[in-house]
């Protein structure tokens, strides 16, 4: 990698997507970002946004048959704003990956073996391993002489003791099948965990912080000093918080109880729990918008669902700060998180003998910046911090590369 190299490219390959942004290391810049969706369709779509000299976005639609082909609109694109693959300046592509099991604790840089160790991790992410692959081995081929470096979700939850990691089962069987709480959404539980502790002008090592990543999917962590000690998604993202179309924690026999009553197969039920249960399940909704305007229009469904969301989030809340012993923060993200200020308000309602609350008029405020939401000398802060996980992919590839 030569000095004047200081460019990466985040891809984040989906089943049927890829998101993609090109940020400058040197300073944090993003030069370009984009999103390809519907890829095999015929109605494909890329939206491309240049540099902010470079125009508007650019919008186009037509078949993308694959990846490949995905990567290459990707390519062009890029290139007609000066940003080639081809360009000396570009010093790595950093990949999402979702499921890094027990062998990826930190990132990685992509070789045969370490391809070959992801796809051995697919039985546990079926998902989402089998699109990361094929994004790696697509961008291998267009650049195979640049340094692909692999960023896992599930790396920053490494740290969990395992008294947290194990389930309740049998040890030789959960050992011969990889079954354990890997936990996800480690990027941003690390990227907005060490924010916080800048918010507070402390240095990671010296806060213990509730993380809330309150998106589609949501996921809570408990981080002391800097390491993940729990997080709440396990072997897949389904277990834990109610999501918008997940159900999160729920009894397992219930699956027994549908295959046996309802007659229902194991897929089904798959689909039953990670997209047709959440929010989604009990309103008909998963837009967390639509939720509270349906409930300010007297909508008693909308109003349960709401519940039963913030009743899960509370009890997640009351738990890691048992796991803690000390908690210095309470951390939201992502884009409930960051924008729901309901959301905010009732999560803590009633925790004030915590030390948690949220001051109406702050909380109130919008605002991309990171930014306390706590009354003045609150014991615990309360904040909403921005979560960046390009940013974060792209830090950790450089800083690898970079040596």
């Amino acid at each position: 990698m030569t000095a004047t190299a200081t460019r990466v490219l985040v891809l984040n390959s989906g089943s049927s997507s890829v998101k993609y942004q090109l940020l400058d290391m040197h300073d944090g810049t993003r030069l370009a970002t984009g999103l390809v969706e519907r890829i095999g369709e015929e109605s494909s779509r890329l939206v491309h946004t240049p540099p902010a000299s470079g125009g508007g976005k650019r919008e186009t639609e037509g078949a993308i048959a694959d990846h490949e082909a995905a990567l290459k609109a990707v390519a062009a694109e890029l290139a007609a704003d000066g940003l080639g693959l081809d360009s000396p300046q570009l010093a790595a592509i950093g990949h999402r990956v979702v499921h890094g099991g027990l062998k990826f604790t930190e990132p990685t840089v992509i070789d045969d073996a370490v391809l070959k160790e992801i796809e051995r991790l697919v039985p546990v992410a079926p998902l989402h391993n089998p699109a990361n692959i094929t994004g790696i081995r697509t961008a291998r081929a267009l650049r195979p002489d640049l340094p692909q470096v692999a960023v896992f979700d599930t790396a920053f939850h490494t740290t969990m003791p395992e008294y947290a990691a194990r389930y309740a089962i049998d040890v030789a069987t959960a050992d011969a099948h990889r079954i354990r709480r890997y936990g996800f959404h480690g990027t941003s539980h690390a990227y907005v965990s060490r924010k916080t502790a800048a918010l507070l002008g402390k240095d990671p090592s010296e806060v213990n912080v509730i993380v809330l990543h309150l998106g589609n999917g949501a996921s809570a962590s408990a981080v002391a000093g800097g390491r993940c000690v729990d997080t709440s998604m396990g072997l897949t993202p389904l277990e834990g918080l109610v999501m918008g179309t997940r159900s999160g924690d729920i009894d397992p026999a219930v699956t027994f109880h549908l295959q046996r009553v309802a007659g229902m197969s194991t897929d089904e039920i798959d689909v039953l729990l990670n997209k047709k249960s959440g929010l989604v399940g009990l309103c008909g909704d998963n837009d967390m918008r639509e939720i509270r305007r349906r409930i300010d229009a007297g909508d008693e469904r909308a109003q349960l669902a709401f519940d039963i969301y913030i009743h899960r989030l509370k009890k997640y809340i009351g738990a890691y700060s048992a796991v803690l012993g000390r908690v210095d923060a309470v951390t939201f993200t992502a884009g409930v998180g960051e924008n729901a200020a309901p959301v905010r308000e009732a999560a803590l309602a009633g925790l004030e003998e915590m030390g948690m609350a949220v001051d109406a008029a702050r909380n109130a405020v919008r605002s991309d910046e990171p930014r306390l939401i706590s009354p003045e000398h609150s014991r615990v802060a309360v904040a909403v911090v921005p979560t960046d996980e390009e940013l974060e992919i792209a830090q950790q590839t450089y800083a690898l590369v970079s040596g």
